[in-house]
């Protein structure tokens, strides 16, 4: 198992009497890009507030980098980068005196890694272009930029693509990869945008309403949502061997004592259901089932 490098457990939170967190519990293991997913009002940013140390949990522990204590944890959150909600940029300044006020901000005195960070996120070449005549994406790669002044081993970033247009979105995609690939850095990535993390994330946290709703990897994700004929029956192993001869085929997983789940002959699903007929199996479920993230999700909202 991978070393876990930040842990959240039974996080609670109100705002006027409205638990806005509700013993909210995951962990986060080096190297991976979490997908941090919820409707707008769900949690993600309070609790991403409370990781940043801007708000305060009412109940619960946070542990980062294996410091739980809270003077330590103030000492530690200078190692991660976040961006809560937008960057704050000064409009007035160019990029690299926003990236040099970064520096004295975090005590950062190796100045020398700036001119390489704003070429990792695509603006060497801004040169004294005032921020304030940037586009929003040029913006939001600043932002990033100086979320990674301090090195951090740990990236957390708020609906960093709210508002782009497609190649901003591209971009922004493509820079994180990069960054967890190349520099090692964890990303916790919130966002509503469900295609947009499925191209990018690694594992997934789900949230509804302050509650974790599913914790899983995107292997876990494409095996729940594979395109397969769901059929319930209860003579399963009839149905079983009766596929197997039948239909010469072993890609199917029996599910429960009465599910069988076949990933072959979705084209010919008539057949399928001809052939179990024939052989005197009592078939009382039969779908064809396959989902994208955004379904799998209001799926499992209960399609709200």
């Amino acid at each position: 198992m991978s070393e876990c490098i930040l842990k959240v457990n039974k996080l609670t939170k109100c705002y006027n009497n409205v638990k806005v967190l509700d013993g909210v519990s995951f962990a986060i293991e080096r190297g991976k890009i979490y997908g941090f997913i919820g409707e707008n009002g769900a949690g993600k940013t309070t609790a991403i507030r409370i990781l940043a140390g801007l708000s305060a949990a009412d109940q619960g522990e946070i542990e980062i980098l294996g410091q739980s204590e809270s003077k330590q944890l103030e000492v530690t959150r200078i190692k991660i980068g976040i961006i809560v909600e937008k960057p704050i940029l000064y409009d007035s300044l160019s990029a690299a005196d926003n990236m040099n006020m970064q520096c004295i901000l975090y005590g950062q005195k190796n100045a020398d890694i700036l001119p390489q960070l704003l070429e990792k996120v695509g603006l060497a070449n801004v040169k004294k272009k005032k921020v304030k005549d940037f586009s929003l994406g040029m913006k939001q790669r600043l932002g990033i930029a100086m979320a990674l002044v301090q090195e951090p081993k740990l990236l957390i970033l708020d609906e960093p693509v709210n508002g782009l247009d497609p190649m901003g979105m591209v971009d922004i995609r493509e820079l994180l990869k990069s960054l967890n690939k190349e520099y090692g850095i964890t990303v916790i990535i919130s966002s509503h945008i469900l295609t947009e993390l499925y191209q990018l994330a690694t594992d997934y946290i789900i949230i509804h309403k302050g509650k974790i709703m599913e914790l899983l990897t995107v292997e876990e994700l494409n095996d729940k949502c594979r395109k397969h004929i769901h059929i319930e029956t209860d003579e399963v192993e009839k149905a079983a061997e009766i596929i197997r001869r039948k239909l010469k085929t072993e890609n199917y997983k029996t599910e429960s004592e009465n599910t069988i789940e076949l990933y072959d002959c979705i084209d010919d699903v008539k057949n399928v259901a001809k052939i179990l007929f024939d052989g005197g199996v009592l078939v009382t479920g039969f779908t064809v089932i396959g989902e994208n993230l955004e379904e799998y999700y209001i799926d499992l909202l209960g399609g709200k």
